[in-house]
């Protein structure tokens, strides 16, 4: 599929804010993935359709997650996530892609997970440092991501679990384990 196609599929269902951070997601996307030697035209597809769901109604995504088996713990977690593997689900069945890699990115995107592959990561950190985002630490895994993706990962998914911490939210068991097996990779106690 083509650049220009898949924006003008995603488009309807984006906010002009929304689909503006799905620009500043795509750039920074197939910049990481000409940095780190992931297929480019993978990370602009994952990137174009990763908040695809975004904006469906919150009800409908609880019942295709139940209906669908897409994993019921994302119910417990907070609505924020339901979108991820959701989005995944309708972008295989809507609109025709069915490219595992690019749907995992996409169903990872806002938690990350244990042993994530190039792709979910450049999607992961893409999605977290697009021009567009400011917030306390992006700036810090901006750098960190020229340097080095798990490191850049790690600080993403600190800083996460530190806010939601803040706010007294739950933190996705995914988004733990993710950090703990990157700091024992770094720790070289991973494998």
């Amino acid at each position: 599929m083509e650049r220009m196609q898949a924006l003008e599929i995603v488009k309807p269902h984006l906010t002009e804010h929304r689909y503006s951070h799905t620009i500043g997601v795509m750039d920074t996307a197939i910049q990481l993935a000409k940095q780190v030697g992931v297929n480019e035209k993978q990370a602009e597809i994952a990137s174009i359709f990763h908040d695809y769901a975004k904006f469906r109604p919150k009800e409908e995504m609880r019942q295709l997650i139940l209906e669908k088996r897409l994993g019921e713990e994302f119910l417990i977690y907070g609505d924020e996530l339901l979108h991820a593997p959701c989005g995944a689900y309708w972008v295989e069945h809507e609109v025709g892609i069915k490219d595992q890699e690019i749907l995992s990115a996409i169903r990872y995107h806002t938690t990350g997970k244990p042993k994530m592959t190039l792709l979910e990561k450049v999607i992961f950190l893409a999605d977290y440092i697009e021009p567009g985002r400011h917030f306390p630490g992006v700036e810090e895994v901006r750098l960190a991501v020229t340097e080095n993706l798990d490191h850049a990962c790690i600080l993403s998914l600190r800083n996460t679990m530190i806010f939601l911490m803040k706010k007294q939210q739950l933190v996705y068991p995914d988004t733990l384990a993710a950090y703990n097996q990157l700091i024992m990779n770094v720790k070289g106690k991973g494998r």
